[in-house]
């Protein structure tokens, strides 16, 4: 993956982009949602993304967050269309005793989110996400090589160009470092469903 086709949607006062390691350190109050249940709109976390048309296709990322230790302290994947469409995984830290593994799916306007407890002593994640056509999957993993499915969904205004990679935040008063190591696009490793036919 050619880190220099990487470009920023508000850069980050700290960070280093490396053609095989990437850091962000994130700011104090930075955050993606929007509207559902919580009724405010949070849309200024650090994005850094590259810009595709190809329809198939996956990337994947290992995302290290060691110095993660305040409440929704989060890095990981996303895709970043507009304010009011846009998707992530992350795990987002809770407390001393677990955080949460989950993503949120964001189309015209309106955040879901869902989630899985996870023990907070993990520190490391991998994420591959996928792309048919305005299909998206997500898919997490602990090795880098087992994946297991997190999130299939839709997005609206997913079927043209899109802007995809990965972010860091924190929405409430914390900073720590998160590091993005081993990306790669490969063909979409996310198959044609090979059960029930499309209706006609």
């Amino acid at each position: 993956m050619d880190t220099k086709k990487l470009q920023w949607i508000r850069e980050p006062d700290q960070y280093c982009v490396q053609q095989d390691r990437i850091e962000i350190v994130t700011m104090p109050h930075t955050d993606l949602w929007q509207r559902t249940y919580y009724h405010f709109r949070n849309d200024n976390a650090p994005v850094l993304q590259m810009e595709t048309e190809e329809k198939f296709f996956s990337f994947i990322v290992k995302t290290d967050f060691t110095e993660s230790g305040h409440r929704f302290d989060q890095c990981g994947i996303v895709m970043y269309l507009d304010s009011e469409n846009w998707l992530k995984g992350s795990v987002e830290y809770e407390n001393e005793q677990f955080q949460h593994l989950g993503s949120v799916v964001t189309n015209h306007g309106y955040s879901d989110w869902a989630t899985t407890a996870i023990p907070s002593d993990v520190k490391i994640m991998w994420y591959r996400f996928s792309r048919r056509e305005d299909d998206y999957c997500i898919e997490c993993s602990q090795d880098g090589e087992n994946f297991t499915q997190m999130r299939v969904c839709h997005m609206w205004e997913g079927a043209g160009k899109i802007r995809f990679g990965i972010y860091a935040c924190s929405p409430e008063e914390s900073s720590f470092r998160a590091v993005f190591t081993d990306m790669k696009i490969t063909e979409c490793a996310w198959k044609a469903h090979d059960g029930q036919q499309p209706d006609q």
